[in-house]
């Protein structure tokens, strides 16, 4: 059965080929050297030049015919052609025989048209030459396609100088550079291109070492990955994994596609966005793409938008994409949605992550299901890896669990992490722990860390410190924490205060609590206040407390509280200690209690001990019955006694031990 769908596209591919046979044409045919110097293009000035070369040729005269010949090949008329550049041939019209090669070419008359571009190229054509050097190179003659490409490059031949340049680039010679720059200074794009590509990836290399190029500047130009978060374990002896809703990656440089440009770019890589630039001027559309990543990642997003839309309505999906999160970051969600559309449906599978990372963040899963297949199917691993993450947070673990094993099989290290995390949920050690090891071989700090938190669990603390480490140095903060924490109980400071810094650099609120502490044990002793001194400027150590403090850190909280205090500051001691008691520090509460009381408020000061009294604090225990025991409220006076001696501590015990029976006597008297 035949469909009509198919038979459009056969029409469609011809007209394709058709159009590209004729550019290929128009690129070789040489113009005859009897054409005007300045030649007017309307139809009218055709029709005359073309009806006056037509007489002259009818009188024998070789150069008309050789001009007439050539406009009627480049019309693509050549049963006319032919007899022209025939007779303008046979009269040693150069030019007519290089483009009598092209017309046997183009008729499937390969060996013959080479006869005549060889006749042309020894008389001095460089476009005979370059269509006999890329003759020779398609029957895999390299020696004789190198010697008359080189013919055609040496005489400023560009369209020879690229074809040169690419057969040498494909032997690996070092000389393939000088003729791809010969070829974009004469107006090539696709060599400019190239020569930029070459010129980044060297940069690249002399900056991180040819280990770090990874992928090849030509595919380094997609944005981040659309991926719906990470899996981690959590930071104690049984770890738990993070249910993130999707997100969609973000435009920017570093992750996935490595991007090659540099924020302020000198010598080889301010060269290569020239040549990027050139060529993207000149309608090269991958090059338009790469000149806006370089422009986004310098912060020049408007005109990197630009580029990135010219490149997009060429048809480059991977502009469309990286247009999509541009304007996505710019705050224009519907522009973008459509962007990403247009580059998901012409198989871009990182838009079709952005899309269904985009509907999952509105709570359309079914939609963003759909279009995380549509990047699996368009070969983006990615895909699998969000499908898991979207049925995790749907409490569909087994089909969650289907999807990581996809993605990880594929070498997807997140996907393997998670799948490790929900095996380790499951109580499957044995089968998670080779899957955290294979992550984190491949570069997955979140699975490094744990790896960390697994062998911790089995008290094995050296094996555990080597992976908090490793996750550490890359950046992890609960994993510099983790090391932290290990080296104070250690006794080495110097270290303990080097990881707390990163960590508390990172975020973490209880290695910023931490670090204050190390750095607070170093104070001296404050001495008695002197009159009239000026208020003391707040220590590293303070701001350190303050800054876990405002994260929430109760302990922090207090130890502000108590800082504030100590410098007399009570608005902010009661701040700090009202914080760390409404979120349940039974020190906050005690300390809070004090501090009222000394200004007065009694009765609240009781409420806030009353609070901590019940949470276990003894003290504020001992409190309450010293001020039962002054309003007359003997019982009362016992019973929180009672409490204060079972909470403790020592000299607590004792204090409430001998009020208690104070009260017992005064009662029994």
């Amino acid at each position: 059965m035949e469909f009509m769908g198919d038979r459009a596209t056969l029409l469609e591919t011809g007209r394709f080929v058709q159009r590209h046979v004729k550019s290929a044409a128009d690129d070789i045919i040489e113009a005859a050297v009897a054409v005007d110097a300045a030649v007017d293009t309307t139809a009218e000035n055709e029709t005359e030049t073309e009806a006056r070369h037509r007489r002259a040729a009818e009188r024998g005269d070789a150069a008309s015919m050789s001009v007439l010949g050539a406009l009627l090949l480049r019309r693509g008329d050549l049963d006319s052609a032919e007899p022209y550049l025939r007779g303008a041939t046979a009269e040693g019209d150069r030019a007519a025989a290089n483009n009598l090669g092209v017309l046997l070419h183009q008729r499937g008359y390969a060996d013959e048209a080479a006869g005549w571009w060889r006749v042309a190229a020894v008389a001095g054509s460089a476009p005979a030459a370059h269509a006999l050097g890329r003759h020779h190179r398609e029957r895999g003659d390299e020696p004789a396609a190198e010697y008359w490409l080189r013919q055609a490059a040496e005489q400023g031949h560009a369209l020879g100088a690229y074809a040169l340049a690419d057969l040498l680039e494909h032997r690996s010679d070092v000389g393939a550079e000088r003729w791809l720059r010969a070829a974009a200074e004469r107006g090539h794009r696709e060599a400019a291109y190239r020569l930029a590509l070459a010129l980044e990836r060297r940069a690249q290399e002399a900056t991180r070492g040819p280990s770090a190029s990874g992928l090849s500047a030509r595919d380094a130009l997609a944005h981040d990955t659309a991926q719906a978060g990470t899996a981690k374990a959590d930071a104690t002896k049984t770890p738990t994994a993070k249910a993130n809703t999707a997100k969609a990656g973000t435009a920017q440089a570093g992750t996935g596609a490595v991007r090659a440009a540099a924020v302020a770019p000198s010598g080889e890589l301010a060269e290569a966005e020239q040549w990027f630039r050139q060529a993207a001027a000149r309608g090269h559309r991958r090059a338009a793409l790469h000149l806006g990543a370089i422009l986004e990642q310098r912060g020049e997003l408007k005109e990197a938008g630009r580029w990135y839309l010219s490149s997009a309505k060429e048809g480059e999906a991977k502009a469309a994409c990286a247009l999509g999160f541009l304007l996505r970051d710019a705050g224009d969600e519907e522009s973008a949605a459509v962007w990403w559309l247009r580059a998901a449906q012409d198989g871009d599978g990182n838009a079709a992550n952005a899309l269904g990372a985009l509907h999952a963040a509105r709570g359309e899963q079914q939609t963003a299901e759909r279009w995380y297949r549509a990047a699996m199917d368009a070969g983006d691993v990615n895909g699998a890896y969000n499908l898991g993450l979207l049925c995790a947070a749907q409490d569909r673990v087994q089909q969650a669990e289907q999807w990581y094993r996809r993605a990880a099989y594929a070498g997807h290290r997140e996907a393997a992490n998670a799948l490790a995390v929900l095996l380790l949920q499951a109580g499957d050690t044995g089968g998670a722990e080779p899957w955290f090891s294979k992550a984190a071989e491949a570069g997955s700090v979140d699975a490094a860390f744990n790896l960390g938190i697994l062998y911790a669990g089995r008290d094995d603390d050296r094996t555990a410190l080597s992976w908090y480490e490793r996750a550490a140095a890359a950046g992890h903060t609960e994993a510099a924490l983790q090391v932290g924490i290990a080296s104070l109980r250690d006794g080495d400071e110097q270290t303990a205060e080097r990881y707390l810094r990163c960590a508390a650099g990172g975020g973490s609120a209880e290695a910023a609590f931490r670090l204050a502490t190390v750095l607070d044990a170093r104070r001296p002793e404050p001495g008695p206040p002197a009159l009239g001194a000026p208020r003391e400027e707040k220590t590293e150590c303070e701001e350190w407390y303050e800054r876990a403090a405002q994260q929430g850190h109760r302990r922090a909280q207090v130890r502000v509280g108590m800082l504030a205090a100590a410098r007399g500051d009570v608005a902010d001691a009661a701040h700090w200690y009202r914080e760390a008691a409404e979120a349940g520090s039974r020190n906050g509460a005690f300390n809070l209690g004090l501090l009222l009381a000394r200004e007065g408020s009694e009765r609240e000061a009781a409420l806030w001990w009353t609070r901590a009294a019940r949470a276990g604090h003894g003290r504020a225990a001992l409190r309450l019955a010293l001020l039962a025991a002054r309003r007359g409220e003997l019982s009362e006076g016992r019973r929180w006694c009672t409490r204060a001696v079972e909470l403790g501590p020592a000299e607590v015990a004792e204090r409430a031990a001998r009020l208690s029976e104070a009260l017992h006597q005064e009662l029994t008297a």
